[in-house]
């Protein structure tokens, strides 16, 4: 089986949190009352939207096969995009409490879900959520591992974007 996302949407939204954990409920009724899987990422440590597409591929791809980490699909989405086994560490590429910049997946798409979590998150065109500026680059390298000689080595230093999804993609070589 392979990680097919062709029924996924993933939209850009900004929302403010209070409670995670009553956040989180609230996901958790909307995707099942649409039979459907909510993740929610953090833009800001994100490597923009192709980041969060990979790390969903390869989790719907992981769980097809049952070779899975985690017991749900979206902690296995926060695994692959932080490139790590450890669920401490994919916890920060979720939500947080206050003001979060978010990129919401839904897999499989449904209809009705996007109107149904317009009341928890206001969703935007995305504009600055793919931007890596020099703050953002920074975070990536040290999150990911990335060293300055790594990052010589592109011809552009915006394609670091392609050095962070190489390492989301050994996430599951090194099962």
């Amino acid at each position: 089986m392979n990680g097919d996302t062709r029924t996924c949407e993933i939209r850009a939204a900004t929302c403010w949190i209070a409670d995670v954990p009553s956040f989180l409920s609230r996901l958790r009724e909307i995707a099942k009352q649409f039979s459907t899987h909510l993740i929610c990422f953090n833009a800001d440590i994100l490597a923009g939207k192709r980041h969060a597409e990979a790390a969903l591929r390869y989790a719907v791809r992981s769980c097809r096969k049952g070779a899975a980490i985690s017991n749900t699909l979206e902690m296995e989405a926060l695994l692959y995009a932080a490139g790590s086994r450890q669920c401490n560490v994919a916890a920060s590429f979720g939500i947080h409490d206050g003001e979060n910049h978010l990129w919401v997946c839904c897999y499989p798409l449904s209809s009705g879900i996007w109107d149904a979590l317009s009341a928890d998150v206001s969703f935007t065109d995305g504009t600055g959520q793919d931007t890596i500026d020099g703050e953002k680059r920074d975070g990536l390298m040290k999150i990911f591992g990335i060293t300055s000689e790594e990052l010589g080595t592109l011809d552009n230093p915006e394609k670091i974007v392609d050095l962070v999804l190489e390492r989301v993609a050994l996430l599951e070589v090194q099962r």
